[in-house]
């Protein structure tokens, strides 16, 4: 049988990595993007409209799309920074639009057999590991995204019980993204980041439904 994924944001650096691998190991990949397919996660009704159009049974759903800036705007080191336009945006992109996907679950994951929701977090979403402060809405919108996932897991599981719903922390990606923000940590390729996550993709079980994991399966304290 024909494994299939549907990847949301093939384009970047991590999507483009997972859409190449799975390719290679013979799965059938749908990807969706921004740039070729205008799914644009400040335009809600459009990922539902885009949406709407996938039919068929996926292994795999995952969500590699985010934005570290919002309304053009570096993460906040101060209180004084934050604006209501850049936290907006940060909870459009990194929160409401994956849960605008997650949607689309019940309908896209297969109902009698293992499947894979899967969406890019953070560890700085984490608030239980916050030790530094600063980057307020980034933190904030994937702290949201972290809930909405671990609660659309609660309902999935009713309906769809062996498949597993997760956010992922990738670590730090050599990509655009995190270009400006690489200094204090160890840096990945993106293909060694979608080679990791494939990897704990692989070994997820029902019983680990709504959990937050890091790229080596480990859990994050929400």
């Amino acid at each position: 049988m024909t494994l299939n994924a549907l990847i949301i944001g093939d384009t970047g650096g991590i999507g483009a990595a997972m859409s190449r691998q799975l390719t290679a190991g013979g799965w059938s990949v749908r990807g969706v993007s921004r740039s070729r397919d205008g799914l644009d996660f400040n335009k809600p009704d459009q990922i539902d409209r885009i949406l709407s159009d996938i039919s068929g049974s996926f292994q795999l759903i995952f969500v590699a799309t985010g934005a570290l800036h919002g309304a053009g705007q570096p993460p906040e080191k101060s209180l004084r920074a934050v604006t209501p336009d850049a936290m907006i945006e940060q909870m459009q992109i990194n929160a409401i639009g994956p849960a605008m996907v997650m949607r689309h679950a019940a309908r896209l994951l297969p109902k009698r057999d293992h499947g894979v929701f899967a969406a890019l977090s953070a560890r700085v979403g984490s608030i239980g590991d916050n030790a530094l402060g600063g980057w307020y809405s980034y933190r904030a919108a994937k702290a949201a995204l972290n809930q909405i996932v671990h609660t659309g897991a609660i309902e999935l599981r009713r309906s769809h019980p062996k498949s597993v719903c997760v956010t992922l922390h990738p670590g730090t990606v050599a990509t655009t993204f995190t270009e400006n923000y690489r200094d204090r940590h160890a840096v990945v390729t993106p293909d060694h980041a979608a080679a990791r996550l494939l990897d704990v993709i692989d070994t997820l079980r029902p019983e680990q439904t709504g959990r937050f994991l890091d790229y080596n399966g480990r859990p994050i304290v929400w």
